[in-house]
């Protein structure tokens, strides 16, 4: 098994367990990992994911090594995408932890996620830039809808490298912490996700998601879909907990 899985209550762990290769995706651990998600959305309860790289990498991306000894990714239109998950929509939030490379495929990875914690180490990059091999487990699309088009093509055409600092800056990261704390900082802050009432949080996330591309008033109506859901299930529940006190005076 090239992928990790380990529960810890609502937080689900996934790891990429290659690090001889820096954590590069072949075609075997690319099916691993889109089951290991496929389990997580499918178990009732889990409510967050953490995906994370063994060793001192995130993921350099695909194995060019299988690539070029014929035995690559699963490259096809439809089905699973090449690194496995970059075309699923799961329906809980999935948190990047990012410890040195994000890189080609790796980026594409952390992109997909919902959330990225990285640390002082982490790197990020389109370094394919360099052999030929296309972005396509969605980095030109989810990059510059992330943080905008003249930044992103910036990083697309060039390949150079972005460190933490900088990617927290622009909005590719959305927490930088000390060497070393990428995964302990996604588990406390998934904790915390999960620990929110998840069908409003759930449906709050399908509509950001869903939003993109469309117009404000269609937009707003599937907001407005989503929000009845929350309503009958969520609402009563979090109103009545205030009246009785709870979150009072500033208390999150």
């Amino acid at each position: 098994m090239t992928i990790t899985v380990e529960q810890h209550a609502a937080v689900t762990a996934i790891g990429i367990d290659r690090p001889q290769v820096r954590n590069a995706v072949d075609r075997v651990t690319a099916g691993e990992l889109a089951e290991a998600f496929r389990a997580f959305d499918a178990d009732p309860e889990a409510a967050v994911a953490v995906l994370y790289g063994h060793g001192e990498a995130f993921c350099a991306g695909a194995d060019l090594k299988a690539v070029a000894n014929g035995s690559g990714n699963r490259v096809a239109p439809d089905g699973d995408a090449p690194l496995g998950v970059s075309r699923m929509r799961l329906g809980k939030p999935v948190i990047a932890a990012v410890s040195g490379h994000a890189v080609a495929g790796g980026l594409e990875l952390a992109l997909w996620a919902d959330l990225r914690v990285a640390d002082e180490t982490a790197v990020f990059g389109v370094f394919c830039r360099r052999w030929g091999v296309p972005l396509i487990d969605g980095g030109t699309v989810r990059l510059p809808r992330l943080i905008g088009a003249s930044v992103a093509m910036d990083m697309i055409l060039t390949g150079r490298p972005v460190g933490a600092e900088e990617a927290g800056r622009i909005g590719l990261a959305n927490r930088v912490v000390p060497q070393g704390q990428a995964y302990s900082a996604a588990m406390e802050l998934a904790a915390n996700l999960a620990a929110f009432p998840q069908t409003c949080l759930r449906q709050d996330r399908l509509s950001a998601l869903e939003q993109e591309g469309l117009d404000e008033r269609t937009a707003l109506t599937g907001e407005f879909a989503h929000g009845m859901v929350s309503l009958a299930a969520d609402s009563l529940d979090g109103a009545s907990r205030f009246a009785e006190g709870a979150g009072r005076h500033g208390r999150f």
